[in-house]
């Protein structure tokens, strides 16, 4: 049975047309509006990377969700939001935004295609961002679909920060992995995590601090797996396959993985139930 009457989440780096050329992108943009035509809620989530034209997507801020202001690292970042509708669609997209860390032209690198080096503190407030305006918005999801490294710490704050949270008490997490190769992060990730209050032990997962680790240990939280791509690094497909979750198998026709997530879905919303 297709899932119906559910409030999905969707939290993504890239979501085309804002940003193009990837299945990521595809995924993001297509699957909300197939949860939507459904008959389900929707919310949609991504980065406002510099390189995101304004204008051309016609981007406003929303005044009553910015303002508030999160410490990464102990140092305190303001918070926008901004939110653009996608064409040919009854779908909104919500973009976290921030000068010091979105204002930069590139996504992830830089001009020599050196993966930036705080790209960690970028995810985290991204997530941070997404999880606070979510709470602001007064929205209570059944599901919270991931996709990509950059929302790699959800999994982490929903169980583990906003875990009394009434608002996320009752989601239910899927992760979808990409072919992604792995980037370094930096080597005081675990540190900056610690000062805002997680134990040293829960972060023994993230390893050397890729963003493969990252993926690996976000999905190590979340209930359930979605393979993105159709084949996957060597450790990843072996991290996919040694956790004991749910996983729904990439299809590459459209229609079918549009039918399928719908279906894995509503397994993953019964499985809650039980």
């Amino acid at each position: 049975m297709s899932l119906k009457n559910a409030k999905v989440l969707t939290i993504s780096q890239c979501i085309h047309p804002f940003i193009d050329g990837t299945g990521m992108a595809k995924d993001a943009r297509q699957l909300p509006q197939a949860f939507l035509e459904q008959g389900n809620e929707i919310r949609v989530f991504m980065p406002k990377f510099g390189c995101i034209n304004e204008r051309r997507h016609q981007l406003h801020e929303v005044i009553r969700l910015s303002g508030m202001n999160l410490i990464i690292n102990d140092t305190d970042h303001a918070l926008l939001i901004k939110v653009a509708s996608v064409p040919s669609a009854r779908m909104q997209v919500y973009f976290i935004d921030n000068e010091e860390y979105f204002k930069r032209k590139a996504v992830t690198e830089d001009a020599n295609e050196k993966f930036y080096g705080d790209n960690d503190e970028r995810a985290l407030f991204f997530c941070r961002g997404v999880l606070e305006t979510v709470r602001k918005l007064g929205w209570s999801p059944d599901i919270i679909h991931c996709h990509g490294w950059m929302a790699g710490f959800i999994p982490l704050y929903v169980r583990h920060f906003f875990n009394d949270d009434p608002h996320f008490e009752d989601a239910k997490i899927v992760f979808s992995v990409y072919d992604e190769a792995p980037e370094p992060l930096d080597k005081n990730l675990a540190k900056k995590l610690a000062l805002e209050g997680f134990d040293k032990e829960l972060l023994k997962g993230l390893g050397k601090g890729t963003t493969e680790d990252l993926v690996k240990f976000a999905m190590g939280m979340s209930d359930a797996v979605v393979k993105g791509s159709a084949k996957l690094t060597r450790g990843m497909e072996t991290a996919v396959k040694a956790y004991d979750k749910p996983v729904l198998a990439f299809a590459k026709d459209a229609d079918e993985r549009l039918t399928g997530h719908l279906d894995f879905f509503q397994g993953v919303m019964e499985e809650a139930l039980v």
